[in-house]
């Protein structure tokens, strides 16, 4: 029977693991903000509404990004694991 212990993420996963947190998260407060702009009636035209109109195209872009790196980075990580034990 195969052993179904944990294994630990390393430095590169953790890191891209919260840089796709910190992309995801800040796009969808920045749509939360378009929306309540919205509803408020704010000219999303001026000041720094634009910025945050086109963050989310911007950050769930590099989020998509870094969780095919988080993939790649994984699938590396065990089959070396798995080549080594076995």
């Amino acid at each position: 029977m195969a052993n179904d212990t944990a294994v630990p993420l390393n430095r590169i996963e953790r890191i891209l693991r919260n840089m796709i947190a910190s992309a995801a998260g800040l796009s969808f407060v920045a749509i939360i903000a378009t929306i309540i702009a919205g509803f408020a009636r704010i000219n999303v035209n001026q000041g720094i509404w634009p910025t945050i109109v086109v963050l989310p195209f911007v950050g769930l872009t590099l989020a998509m990004v870094f969780v095919i790196a988080f993939l790649i980075v994984s699938v590396v990580r065990r089959r070396r694991l798995a080549r080594d034990r076995g």
